[in-house]
């Protein structure tokens, strides 16, 4: 059985993937083959135009609201620098610009002048004393390497200058905590200036409590934009999270941001985004929105985390889009690497807001979502419907070597119907080496373990393997209808007892291809199911044992072996 408690231990991700999945792949071959089906996916994408209403006129009608637009929110379109995957020797995966990063680790140590104890500040460990003051004096202005040693150690906040190196004993060991007294509002850490910005910023082997239970029985544990949250960045050049576990925090348990959220609309981000940030062997449990999440940031790197079982309290009770991991607003060029989740809304969610950028640039490399509502949701709110305007932003993610195990339902979001992954208003997306289990037992109520919905385009599925949805709809299902997908491949499809029909195509879907299918049941009913007479699906290579039809519907234009 896969659990994955709170203490789960994240670097055992990579040996669990490979056992669930029953494959060991060669790292540069599948990132090889992931970035070649992107390619193909997006070899006919054109970017929608920008449009501006920035003449004299339309800026002065509304100077206000305008002005603000101006001063705290910058393009999308800004040509950003695009990095690749990297795979070293033991077959682990970076970032390209990972060698910068590590520069400017070195430079870090080289700017240090002063390594303290924080007992030698008055500090003490015993989980009563207030240590605000002791802090503010051994950080100082910077430049400085704090040893903390173990024990609970009571702080209102601590903000971290430029150059500044905070390690601990461990998690578990050395803890952080909120005082008893400290609003709603307060972060635990957070670096010292969000507006000028802050740089080389290292936080190492601890525990942050944010010590939601000072809040007493309350709906709501945060309260507006960033503040509420175990750790955050904002404006932060080059920073290092390792070896932390955040606890129950009001918002998040690390928020990677600018100083203030965007909504400004599609097409825009916010000033002030951090960049080059690497996330390490992180766990969060708790929160009361997401465990890890960016905004409005560049260039992040996330490996080897665990977040599981979210409070949920940012929201309304049964509302709750709190995720695991979430790629939020304005995010770019952000890598996923060996990460799990657990009884999470979301385990994986990249997405936006309708008022602001999607996050756009995303690599998936190697996750466990284990029994969270939806394994892997990628969406732009407010760009769904067939009268929404059409996402500019929502585009290029690559996911390789993924699992989902066993999603269900969740009081979280109450209403949400379980799901091994969504794609929504994304365009240029490529699976590789995608492995869905579910629950035999467990009634998934006739809907479908995979949607591509919701004028989503370019999407490629290759190497799924999916098993145990016996009570869903379908395995895979591309919906048709007024704001349908288009321009889906399908490829090397192996559906093992698992849902009724293994794939549906829905209405009005231009262009599909679904190609080299093995689909085993008792029951079976459709292997291929195609919306009759409106289809345009390519079909071919169609294997099946123990299904009544392998090809149901579609119409002569549909090409097809079996």
């Amino acid at each position: 059985m896969v659990m994955l408690d709170k203490n789960h231990d994240p670097k055992l991700n990579a040996e669990l993937i490979a056992q669930l999945s029953g494959k060991t792949l060669k790292m540069n071959a599948l990132v090889e083959e992931t970035n070649e089906l992107f390619e193909e996916a997006s070899e006919h994408y054109e970017p929608l135009n920008m449009k501006s209403n920035s003449g004299i006129f339309s800026f002065f009608n509304n100077f206000t609201a305008n002005l603000r637009r101006v001063i705290q929110t910058k393009s999308a379109f800004d040509n950003a620098i695009s990095y690749e995957t990297v795979v070293d020797k033991n077959g682990n995966v970076f970032p390209e610009w990972m060698e910068r990063l590590n520069e400017q680790y070195k430079t870090l140590l080289k700017e240090i002048d002063r390594e303290v104890y924080i007992e030698d500040f008055g500090a003490l460990g015993d989980g009563t004393t207030d240590c605000t003051e002791a802090f503010r004096m051994a950080l100082g202005k910077g430049r400085v390497k704090i040893y903390i040693p173990e024990g609970v150690y009571i702080v209102r906040e601590m903000q971290l200058p430029s150059f500044t190196y905070l390690v601990g004993a461990g998690k578990g060991k050395t803890v952080i905590k909120l005082h008893d007294s400290a609003p709603k509002s307060r972060r635990l850490i957070t670096n010292k200036n969000h507006r000028t910005g802050n740089r080389n910023v290292y936080v190492k082997g601890m525990t942050l409590d944010w010590n939601v239970e000072r809040l007493g029985k309350v709906e709501k544990t945060s309260t507006w934009g960033n503040h509420s949250s175990c750790l955050l960045y904002a404006n932060v050049k080059y920073g290092w999270v390792k070896d932390v576990e955040g606890v129950n925090p009001g918002l998040h348990c690390f928020d990677i941001s600018s100083p203030l959220y965007n909504y400004y609309g599609d097409g825009y981000r916010a000033r002030g985004g951090s960049e080059f940030i690497w996330l390490d062997n992180l766990n969060g449990h708790g929160f009361g929105d997401d465990g890890i999440t960016t905004h409005h940031s560049d260039n992040i790197f996330i490996s080897n985390c665990h977040m599981s079982d979210p409070s949920g309290k940012t929201h309304k009770k049964g509302f709750s889009n709190s995720n695991g991991i979430e790629i939020d607003d304005g995010s770019r060029n952000v890598w996923l690497f060996n990460n799990s989740s657990a009884r999470c809304f979301g385990g994986v969610e990249i997405k936006a807001h309708h008022t602001s950028s999607a996050a756009n640039n995303v690599v998936i490399i190697g996750h466990l979502s284990v029994n969270d509502n939806r394994s892997y949701n990628f969406r732009h709110i407010g760009h769904h419907k067939e009268n929404d305007p059409e996402s500019r932003t929502a585009i290029n993610i690559r996911a390789a070597n993924i699992i989902s195990f066993k999603p269900i339902h969740t009081e979280l979001y109450a209403n949400s119907s379980p799901r091994a992954m969504v794609v929504s208003a994304y365009k240029n997306v490529a699976v590789n080496h995608f492995t869905a289990i579910g629950d035999p037992s467990y009634d998934y109520d006739g809907e479908p373990a995979v949607a591509i919905q919701y004028r989503s385009r370019n999407v490629i599925l290759k190497n799924l393997v999916l098993s145990g949805f016996t009570k869903a709809g379908s395995d895979i299902k591309v919906f048709g209808g007024s704001n349908h997908a288009d321009n889906v491949r399908i490829r090397n499809v192996l559906s093992r007892h698992s849902a009724p029909k293994a794939i549906q195509i829905g209405k009005d879907v231009a262009m599909a291809e679904v190609e080299k299918v093995f689909a085993e049941a008792v029951n079976g009913q459709t292997v291929v199911e195609l919306a009759e007479n409106e289809s345009k699906a390519m079909v071919k290579e169609i294997n099946a044992k123990g299904f009544k039809e392998v090809i149901w519907g579609g119409s002569s234009r549909n090409q097809t072996t079996v």
